[in-house]
């Protein structure tokens, strides 16, 4: 499956969906980019005159990145319209702040994937390299 259909087949859409590119993708391990538009609603009040990204977006992009494009690769011709991801658990350590217009990279490696769970440690870094927060997030292919 290439990266084009996985990205087309998330249940996500502008202003929500925070995936740029799949760089990479095999059975065990994803990796992509999402860059944070500096003209996102969310900056204008978080924090005044110093704007960082909220914690909860940096989690979703792993989620939409680290997760669900996996999951739906590792579903292959399973994963359909009737098809639904859902987050079931997440422990996440938060390093560094994210700015406006600054691009990250997931990294996901599976942990497992059996009886339609999925769990995988996550990576975020910073175009540096700089880790910005890690940990591990699962959820159901329903």
């Amino acid at each position: 499956m290439k990266s084009e259909e996985i990205i087309s087949k998330l249940p996500y859409s502008k202003p929500f969906l925070f995936v740029d590119e799949i760089i990479e993708i095999n059975e065990n391990r994803v990796v992509g980019s999402y860059t944070f538009d500096e003209n996102s609603d969310f900056y204008k009040g978080h924090f005044k005159d110093k704007p960082i990204t909220p914690g909860v977006l940096l989690i979703e992009v792993m989620a939409q990145i680290g997760l669900v494009c996996l999951g739906i690769f590792l579903s292959n011709d399973n994963f359909n319209k009737n098809t639904s991801i859902a987050l079931t658990s997440t422990d996440i350590e938060f390093i560094n702040s994210v700015f406006p217009n600054e691009k990250v990279f997931v990294i996901s490696e599976k942990i497992y994937f059996r009886f339609g769970k999925l769990k995988c440690k996550v990576l975020m870094k910073n175009e540096q390299g700089i880790e910005v927060c890690k940990g591990t997030i699962a959820g159901m292919i329903i």
